[in-house]
């Protein structure tokens, strides 16, 4: 098997995640900690913890996490009762 440039430096190389249910609740977790959500983040940590079994949940967690963070922010946060 040969392989191109192409294939050397293509960014297609992710496989899918092996728990999407995991893949979407790392997603929440990452919304509710943008939106400084601490109630929901608590709540989805806790789901996290009684649900995972393993490092292959973990590594669908944590994909789905990044997944959502590697989306810039819409709108810039408000400074408020800084000093500019």
């Amino acid at each position: 098997m040969t392989m191109s440039i192409r294939d050397l430096f293509s960014s297609k190389k992710e496989e899918p995640p092996a728990n999407p249910a995991m893949v979407e609740l790392g997603r929440e977790y990452a919304n509710a900690k943008r939106h400084g959500d601490r109630k929901t983040v608590r709540r989805i940590a806790r789901q996290f913890a009684e649900q995972s079994n393993g490092d292959t949940d973990a590594a669908s967690f944590e994909h789905g996490k990044s997944g959502y963070e590697a989306i810039p922010p819409g709108y810039s946060k408000p400074r408020r009762g800084r000093r500019r």
